[in-house]
């Protein structure tokens, strides 16, 4: 007998997630009723991710599950907010239970790392696509946004940008995949630990979604500077020319891209050893406008007619 909405929600869903102390009602009511901790303020982020557009449609459901989550952890992450609660809306072609067990099964896994509770959402039927919209908490004096960023502080990536883009590149071109690249892909790791430790120090911060040199584009502007970014600096990128496309505009990385005084550097590696998770400083905040890619010699790479991921294009 086919499934109905309702089955899918109590047989996949309903028990999916950690049980949270602060959640008065969840999947089963009418809305969800949470309880936010004294203090403290609301950080939400809605994604949707639609098959074809933002994932290959013979992709391996389990890591989707994974990914569809893992992109809006990384928003929280931005903000160095903890995560808490998320939503989940869920339109399907059809009901398939083999693609939903391991869906699931991908989506609990990261879920439950985090201590996040699923608390509602909707299924229904049609082209399949996800959307999630996830909830966290942050001290109000402790929130990093992308408009702080001052003259003279430094420009920091974590992790290898690029290489989601990269595997993506080879994927369609045919070409051989880096296996460590397809996991960039397929399954990236939000940077939440990052973003909390990176509390208090950081002045601006962002995740790279949408491309390197265009999300730090959007520091930029908020904060009414200028970033001058060594291209041998930015991890993955080095002298390889061939890689300049992916790893400045690709996209897909999920890492974060944020600026921090320079009397904090030392705390950097700090914060690597603690959270597992590479900085690198590429440049730094200056007085004008815009991303400049600079080379060993000072001189400016013309990125005229380069940018990153286009929603509508």
């Amino acid at each position: 007998m086919s499934l109905n909405e309702f089955d899918i929600i109590q047989q996949y869903f309903s028990s999916l997630t950690q049980s949270r102390k602060d959640v008065m009602a969840g999947i089963g009511d009418d809305c969800a009723l949470l309880v936010p901790e004294n203090g403290k303020i609301l950080a939400v982020s809605t994604d949707t991710l639609v098959a074809g557009r933002h994932f290959l449609s013979d992709v391996d459901p389990a890591s989707l599950g994974h990914k569809c989550l893992a992109v809006n952890l990384s928003d929280l992450a931005a903000m160095g907010a903890q995560p808490c609660w998320v939503s989940l809306a869920l339109t399907l072609p059809e009901v398939n239970e083999v693609w939903l067990e391991k869906f699931s099964q991908g989506f609990a896994e990261l879920a439950n790392r985090h201590k996040l509770q699923l608390i509602g959402g909707d299924t229904t039927s049609g082209p399949l696509s996800i959307t999630l919209t996830i909830h966290g908490q942050v001290e109000k004096a402790s929130v990093l946004k992308r408009d702080g960023a001052q003259d003279g502080d430094l420009v920091c990536v974590t992790g290898t940008p690029g290489q989601a883009a990269q595997a993506l590149k080879n994927i369609n071109n045919g070409s051989f995949v880096d296996e460590q690249a397809r996991k960039a892909l397929d399954w990236p790791e939000p940077r939440v630990a990052t973003g909390i430790a990176l509390q208090g120090l950081a002045t601006a911060c962002i995740d790279i979604s949408d491309g390197l040199m265009a999300d730090l584009g959007h520091i930029c502007s908020a904060s009414n500077l200028k970033a001058v970014v060594e291209k041998s600096a930015v991890p993955g990128c080095g002298n390889d020319d061939a890689l300049l496309d992916s790893v400045l505009t690709g996209g897909d990385d999920y890492e974060l891209c944020f600026t921090v005084p320079e009397k904090h550097k030392d705390r950097l590696a700090q914060i690597a050893e603690q959270t597992g998770v590479s900085i690198s400083v590429i440049g730094r905040m200056s007085e004008g406008q815009g991303v400049e890619i600079i080379d060993d010699a000072g001189q400016i790479i013309d990125m005229t007619d380069k940018h990153g991921y286009m929603h509508f294009s």
